[in-house]
């Protein structure tokens, strides 16, 4: 299906600011339809073993705390994982990996971003606090990426039965149909999911709040790549986020991309994975959704319409 898409993708506002290097452009010749399949095949193999024979079985020992009581890892978070970094490297020799829980352990890790080799960015589990609550919501999340750019990403919700898989210049699929270009919903304020209070500090709240105006509806997220599917499948209208880890966020960047929407930091630059964001930075479902959201929580004045 993704091979179908190249002659009719959408033009992405967001893409034209990151020029197609050599490496990029190679690496997108490699990656086959096989190879991609391959790739959504070792996703839904690691969530098989690791992931869903926990979902409403977790121990109390198999759940503990990184960097505060919020942010929660568990025994299937680290098991998936370790799967996908044995899987996916043989799949693309000479790549390496990034992933959520390993650089939780060494920090050092994550400078792969900004390394030459393809990256694998993983998050095995996004939406860990749903997955330890029991609820459906959460999904893991692959990107693949040389020099800063995605060129390619599977976002999978197990429970809730949900693929999407994009590949950069050919469109995205959503449980193997083709992923249209979300039209917009006339008439209804503009829906937009913000970093949610529990991960927010006080300066960040106070920036989030600009979003309460009239004509757009701001609410809490939930997990971060499940709002950017939801804005691919024209369900939300855009995200405000006030982080910037590349493993929340890579994959659903593209997702977006190819179905016609942008992203912008509040200095009017696309987002950057390897970091140094001026943030909070919106995704959304098309150019104009995005400035208006980032014009915002620039502060700029009229950006409220007043």
């Amino acid at each position: 299906m993704l091979e179908d898409l190249r002659d009719s993708a959408p033009a992405h506002p967001a893409t034209g600011a990151f020029a197609i290097s050599a490496a990029v452009a190679a690496l997108l010749a490699r990656l086959d339809a096989g190879r991609v399949a391959a790739v959504e095949a070792a996703v839904r193999a690691a969530v098989a073993r690791a992931v869903l024979p926990r979902f409403r079985h977790l121990a109390d020992s198999e759940v503990s705390a990184k960097s505060g009581p919020h942010d929660l890892v568990t025994v299937a978070d680290r098991e998936a994982e370790q799967l996908l970094t044995a899987s996916l490297p043989p799949l693309l020799p000479g790549s390496v990996v990034v992933g959520e829980e390993a650089v939780a352990e060494d920090p050092a890790r994550y400078e792969a971003l900004r390394a030459a080799a393809p990256v694998w960015i993983i998050d095995p589990v996004d939406g860990t606090r749903q997955f330890v609550r029991g609820e459906a919501g959460f999904c893991t999340l692959v990107a693949l990426a040389v020099d800063g750019v995605v060129v390619a990403s599977w976002t999978y919700a197990p429970v809730l039965g949900l693929m999407a898989v994009a590949v950069r210049g050919r469109g995205a699929v959503f449980n193997g149909e083709s992923l249209p270009r979300p039209a917009a919903t006339p008439g209804g304020p503009l829906t937009v999911a913000c970093s949610h209070p529990d991960y927010t500090t006080g300066p960040q709240q106070a920036q989030l709040r600009r979003l309460a105006v009239h004509g757009l509806a701001p609410r809490p997220c939930g997990s971060a790549g499940l709002e950017y599917l939801a804005i691919a499948r024209g369900a939300l209208d855009a995200t405000a986020f006030s982080w910037e880890l590349a493993w929340d966020h890579a994959a659903g960047l593209l997702l977006v991309e190819e179905t016609g929407g942008a992203h912008l930091t509040t200095d009017g630059l696309p987002f950057r994975i390897t970091g140094g964001n001026a943030l909070a930075f919106t995704t959304a479902r098309d150019a104009a959704t995005a400035e208006r959201v980032r014009a915002l929580l620039a502060g700029e004045t009229g950006a409220d319409g007043t």
